[in-house]
């Protein structure tokens, strides 16, 4: 006699929508046995993971939830804020011996730092707009009394000021100390959200973006660094030191009452009103069809593999950090206009569009391979990829994968036709980096705010050395990932390279065809 499944339980109707968003003892459990007290528990599990969904993403995408699938752009004015840490590797590199306790030790470290500059960004209306590695990039939006940049250069100088905890710590004995620099560029740039429904994506572009990491790249350690722009609006508010013509150090002249610890009242937790008021079967339901919708598009913004590490660790209330071998791949987009404002407004949805399309294929040949798209940032030249393999979830074969997906990444860019703007035609060129080697990865930022998962070290900046010594269409790899893919690319030698940041001269190798 012919069976059926059985689909009378009250979750059968969202069933599929709760499969990714479930742990798996808390899924099979509602499933078998869909009591009250089991769809309770679904219900509360929906509403933590939206509260830790709301503090991975800036404020643009959980303010207004955001279509999946939809391309959407706007321009938004204010001044936008880089930092980056200096002391960080040694730190990394010294703890990496002690497994997880060093992990522990590093994490307590950087989460200490992350929080004194989060909360002084917050209390002076900033928004952390991306984590990069060990730094931030954050956002003091425009307002009416045109003060965005004078709290952005006094929430830096608070933040340079509260790095003195950092200047000199121990560990286990050693000494170690950490600095900062901060870069500051008032000016009109663009956000958008592209992407798949499967994988959403939130981006800067525009010249504000790649003005403000130059004044970091510019600025020294323990200042505050500004562009022109940035100066010209809070020239009467300040002194500076000027480097050139282009950038100017802020002057912290000032006493502890001067200039205090906030701007404005310290901000509340985002609320997520996620409320059970009917805890009856049907009552029950519609709450967690109500709490889905809410978490689907923010959902859609985290890569699989960490959306399911995040689902698997609600209960625990974090990540455990760690040190596993991976392979990093870095890839330069370029090719876009160099100035978006000079794009007509017209051409404007068309340049997102197809650039949504670029990033949806570069991500679909890195999941189809195992990896992680963590992120699409903006380089000082052009849009950067960044991809791992081996976490979280690693195989024997994770660099032969990461080398795979660079030569697909590769064609995809070639065959694309280029985006026709008006009369002319920009063509996506692609420069792309692959190393291999231990990295700390963990869930890095403030435990109760913003934070994300994050792969961090010295092999992470080698990958993306090897991007920027790349030629446009060149896959060049390390010694270490050669060595794994030699048997399955045709390979070119580059003997006696320096990369920048490096004391010796390294052997590299480009990437030619598959064998």
């Amino acid at each position: 006699m012919e069976q059926t499944a059985d689909t009378s339980s009250p979750l059968a109707s969202i069933e599929a929508r709760l499969r990714n968003i479930t742990p798996a003892r808390l899924y099979a459990d509602a499933w078998i046995n869909p009591s009250v007290r089991n769809m309770t528990r679904v219900f509360n599990h929906i509403r933590t993971l939206n509260r830790i969904l709301h503090g991975y993403l800036p404020r643009q995408v959980v303010s207004s939830l955001p279509e999946p699938g939809k391309p959407h752009f706007e321009w938004v004015e204010g001044t936008l804020m880089f930092t980056d840490l200096a002391g960080f590797t040694p730190l990394l590199e010294k703890n990496a011996a002690f497994g997880r306790e060093g992990a522990e030790t590093i994490l307590e470290v950087l989460n200490g730092y992350f929080s004194e500059m989060l909360l002084i960004i917050g209390n002076s209306d900033g928004n952390l707009l991306e984590f990069t590695g060990d730094a931030l990039l954050a956002q003091f939006p425009a307002d009416a009394k045109k003060q965005e940049t004078l709290r952005a250069v006094r929430a830096g100088l608070r933040m340079q000021r509260a790095m003195d905890k950092f200047k000199k710590f121990d560990i286990r004995g050693e000494e170690f100390t950490l600095k900062m620099r901060i870069g500051l560029r008032f000016g009109r740039f663009l956000t958008a959200d592209i992407g798949t429904p499967h994988r959403m994506e939130h981006i800067l572009l525009g010249a504000a973006v790649l003005r403000a990491k130059a004044a970091e790249g510019k600025g020294k350690k323990g200042f505050v660094n500004m562009t022109k722009e940035a100066k010209a609006r809070v020239k009467k508010e300040f002194r500076f030191e000027d480097q050139d013509e282009d950038f100017s150090l802020v002057v912290d002249d000032f006493s502890e009452e001067e200039l205090g610890t906030y701007d404005i009242t310290p901000p509340k937790a985002r609320k997520t009103r996620m409320i059970l008021f009917d805890t009856s079967h049907a009552g029950l339901l519609k709450s967690i069809n109500e709490s889905i919708d809410m978490v689907e598009p923010l959902a859609a913004f985290i890569p699989d593999r960490i959306l399911h590490m995040l689902v698997e660790n609600t209960s625990r209330k974090g990540i455990p950090p760690d040190f596993p071998e991976s392979t990093l791949l870095f890839v330069n987009l370029l090719g876009l206009p160099e100035n978006l404002d000079d794009v007509a407004p017209e051409d404007q949805e068309t340049m997102i569009v197809e650039f949504s399309r670029m990033i949806s294929l570069i991500n679909a040949e890195i999941e189809a391979q195992g990896g992680v798209m963590k992120k699409v940032t903006y380089h000082h030249a052009g849009p950067d990829i960044m991809a791992f393999f081996g976490v979280p979830e690693a195989h024997t074969n994770d660099t032969v994968r990461a080398a795979q997906a660079a030569s697909a990444i590769r064609d995809v860019v070639k065959r694309a036709k280029g985006i026709k703007l008006g009369e002319e035609t920009f063509k996506l060129t692609c420069h792309i980096g692959i190393t291999r080697g231990q990295t700390f990865a963990a869930e890095i930022g403030e435990r109760q705010g913003r934070r994300e998962f994050n792969v961090m070290g010295n092999t992470v900046n080698t990958a993306a050395r090897l991007m920027d010594h790349a030629e446009s269409g060149q896959i060049i790899v390390s010694e270490e990932v050669y060595k794994r893919v030699k048997d399955l690319f045709v390979t070119e030698k580059h003997p006696n390279v320096q990369l920048k940041g490096r004391s010796a001269k390294l052997t590299l190798y480009e990437l030619g065809k598959a064998v």
